[in-house]
């Protein structure tokens, strides 16, 4: 098993479906790679959208919602994977990025993660306007090797957002990043993305600078 892809989801029914079938449809041996989906006590319909996938993915269950990064602690403890990438529910993936950012991973032993540039697209799949990884960060289209993760302590669940930021900022201390300038990654912008809320990301933005 060399890579784990990572799918937290809560309330994800609506683009939950098309996360898990860009994750089943990469360029990539299905021996060689795992789906985790963690459900973070959904309460809609996401359970009869992982039912049509239950031969496809490795789930488990919150039975009450706990936060993101949670999920994603959650995903990363039973990974498999020599890698692993996160992946959004709300999001999906190029058929090519296990392929790449594993083939890259394998021959620089000296870099710890690989990124990848990405398109924001719209409830329709338009591409939106591209962007660069590195200069405009997010949490998913990141392949890490995951005992890197382990060492810096996975994700710090008090942060239910911005939670990638702190977590960024912990690895780049110890580890390095570099970045392919690839769109890969599908980011998908709608009226129900978290970062929305601004009174939450200004509260977790100064939690951040307290802690950094």
């Amino acid at each position: 098993m060399q890579i784990s892809i990572i799918i937290p989801t809560y309330q994800g029914e609506k683009y939950l479906s098309r996360a898990i079938r860009s994750a089943i449809d990469q360029n990539f041996p299905n021996e060689m790679y795992e789906i985790i989906v963690i459900d973070d006590g959904s309460t809609d319909n996401t359970d009869e959208v992982l039912h049509a996938f239950e031969d496809d993915i490795r789930l488990f269950t919150h039975q009450n919602n706990s936060g993101l990064p949670s999920a994603r602690n959650t995903g990363l403890k039973n990974a498999k994977g020599r890698y692993v990438i996160n992946l959004d529910a709300d999001d999906y993936l190029h058929e090519d990025i296990l392929s790449v950012g594993s083939l890259f991973l394998n021959l620089n032993n000296h870099y710890d993660a690989v990124s990848f540039d990405y398109f924001l697209v719209d409830d329709n799949e338009n591409h939106i306007v591209r962007k660069s990884a590195e200069k405009n960060p997010i949490a998913c289209g990141i392949m890490f090797r995951k005992e890197k993760l382990v060492d810096i302590g996975l994700y710090d669940v008090k942060f239910l957002v911005r939670e990638d930021e702190d977590l960024r900022k912990r690895f780049l201390m110890k580890y390095n990043i570099q970045n392919i300038e690839l769109p890969l990654y599908r980011y998908r912008k709608h009226e129900s993305n978290i970062t929305n809320n601004q009174v939450l990301m200004d509260k977790y933005g100064d939690m951040l600078k307290e802690k950094h």
